[in-house]
Order: C-alpha cells, then sequence, then structure tokens
C-alpha cells in the first residue's frame, strides 16, 4: 500500500515574485528554501511544514485573479477553490488574524467548521487561502464522518479505499528500467545536466 507523508509541494503562479516573498515568507513566517531560475521563468519554495512546501513560478504576463469567495459555487471550467494551511493551536490562528489585518489584509471573523476553526484571506495574487486549527478532541482521520443529507453514491461506501474498484497493476516496472530524467533544477543539486537528457513534459 502507497503511504503519502504529506504535501510535497502546491504549485501556484505568481507576477510578481519580490510581493509573494515578502506575504509568504516575511507576513506568513514560510522559510524561501529553494528557488530555481533563469530570463523570464522563476519557481521559488517556502515551506510549509517539515514535511509540506508551497512553490510559486513567476511568469513575466501573469496578473492577479479576481477575487472569488471560499466555496462560492461557480459554473464552468474550474479547478481550484482554495488551500487550507493547519497551524499548532488556537492561539496561533489568533496570531495570523491580527497580522493580516495589521498588515493591511481582509481577513474573516474566526469560523467554527465543528472539527476546525478558520479564518479566510487572499495573498496578494488573489489566491484563496484558509488557516484552520483542528478542535480539540475531534478527530476525523481517526473517525471519518460524512454529515452530507444525501451522500454521493461512492461516499456511501466507507472511508477505507476500494483498490479493485481499478485495474490491476499488470506489469510492475523492474528496478533496471527505472530512468530519472533530469528536469529544471536538478543542476543546481546534481551538478550539469546533460544537453537533451531531458525528457518532456507531457501526459498527452
Amino acid at each position: 500500500m502507497i503511504r503519502y507523508n504529506g504535501v510535497n509541494h502546491l504549485a501556484m503562479a505568481t507576477g510578481n515574485m519580490d510581493k509573494t516573498i515578502r506575504f509568504w515568507r516575511d507576513l506568513l513566517g514560510m522559510r524561501l528554501v529553494a528557488g530555481l531560475g533563469k530570463p523570464g521563468y522563476r519557481h521559488y519554495f517556502f515551506e510549509i511544514s517539515e514535511t509540506d512546501l508551497i512553490a510559486f513560478f513567476e511568469w513575466p504576463d501573469i496578473r492577479p485573479v479576481a477575487e472569488k469567495d471560499h466555496g462560492e459555487p461557480v459554473k464552468g471550467p474550474f479547478v481550484f477553490d482554495h488551500v487550507s494551511f493547519g497551524v499548532e493551536t488556537e492561539d496561533d490562528l489568533w496570531e495570523l488574524k491580527d497580522k493580516l489585518s495589521a498588515a493591511g489584509f481582509d481577513v474573516s471573523d474566526v469560523i467554527d467548521h465543528g472539527f476546525i476553526h478558520s479564518i479566510y484571506a487572499f495573498d496578494p495574487n488573489g489566491i484563496p487561502i484558509e488557516f484552520s486549527h483542528n478542535v480539540p478532541g475531534v478527530d476525523v482521520r481517526r473517525k471519518p464522518t460524512i454529515a452530507d443529507s444525501v451522500p454521493c453514491e461512492n461516499a456511501r461506501e466507507g472511508a477505507e479505499p476500494l483498490y479493485d474498484k481499478w485495474p490491476a497493476i499488470k506489469r510492475h516496472t523492474p528496478s533496471q528500467e527505472r530512468k530519472v530524467y533530469p528536469g529544471a533544477g536538478s543542476e543546481l543539486f546534481h551538478g550539469v545536466k546533460k544537453p537533451g537528457a531531458e525528457a518532456a513534459f507531457k501526459l498527452r
């Protein structure tokens, strides 16, 4: 069984990396731990926790998106609503609320969702962000709870993965066939990459 250890990184986009660094590193306190780049392109990573990062691409023609309230229904093509960052204590939640407010960012009241308390805001790129603290004594990871009055069909099957719902692997890639191709950043940590060695990053 595959074991996940967190969100390796979320990949966002910005047209102004300086403003992004000022917000994510200097206001929220997330360390800037890696930076890749060349003229016309940057890819910087900020540390959320010991296992989780958030990254930003900087492209020159990106503009901040229009703010859409978290969870507000939309129509048409759509892929992302908001991201929530967990904090260790309720005091951390209130400190973030005060820091955002002092810096001139709109921030919501503290909202009780039953299993988490949350505040809501937007970063300088218009990205909707939430900060959440787990309510003591309520842990949906240990005791999954579906409170939907009319749950969708697959949710009725329970919390545990049903691996037989997908085709089984017919052939595992043997170790001698496992090749890892150099990509952006490999030259910073493993030396100069060979010209033409990159695999095309295309899914179809």
